[in-house]
């Protein structure tokens, strides 16, 4: 296996920055679901708190893989996919990655805007209340929330369409 990408095969670095993603928002997504019902209180800021720290870790970890994607670019997508479905991939991928980072820095915004402090690329921040600002991103990060489980859904539907209609196993360029 090569550290870095080949012309038809992820490299180990982007394997481990799409897969620890990918199961950090398996944790993460039910996680916020579950915060939204629940009462304040001591289990509630425990259960934020580990929410925001996967929130940061995704956060970092989008920014470095997109980082590696700039310095290592990604396989091609073979040669007798349409030109549909490359700009259909391309889209999806771009949308998943500008959707993380919404979605993030949303809820970061959101907490400051309450009034909490936060560290951020190692810098400590709060800023000055402003509920009402703190209210709106509140509603862009449920909102980008949503939109980030449809285009996880698209993505996973699109591996599997890929694997029953046209005998590509695009999964395994990610294995």
């Amino acid at each position: 296996m090569h550290i870095t990408n080949s012309i038809s095969e992820y490299g180990l670095i982007a394997k481990l920055f799409h897969w620890t993603i990918a199961l950090i928002l398996i944790l993460q997504i039910p996680l916020g679901f579950y915060l939204v019902n629940l009462d304040y209180g001591s289990q509630r800021i425990s259960i934020e708190n580990i929410h925001i720290v996967f929130g940061l870790t995704i956060f970092y970890l989008t920014i470095f893989r997109l980082l590696n994607n700039i310095l290592n670019p990604v396989p091609q997508l073979r040669s007798n996919s349409f030109i549909g479905q490359k700009f259909i991939a391309r889209l999806n991928h771009l949308l998943l990655y500008i959707t993380l980072i919404l979605v993030t820095v949303s809820g970061f915004l959101k907490k400051l805007f309450n009034g909490e402090q936060l560290v951020i690329f190692f810098k400590e921040i709060k800023l000055e209340n402003n509920f009402k600002l703190a209210d709106q991103f509140y509603d862009i990060h449920i909102y980008a929330n949503y939109l980030l489980i449809v285009l996880i859904s698209l993505h996973i539907f699109a591996v599997i369409v890929h694997k029953i209609f046209f005998n590509d196993n695009i999964l395994k360029k990610m294995l």
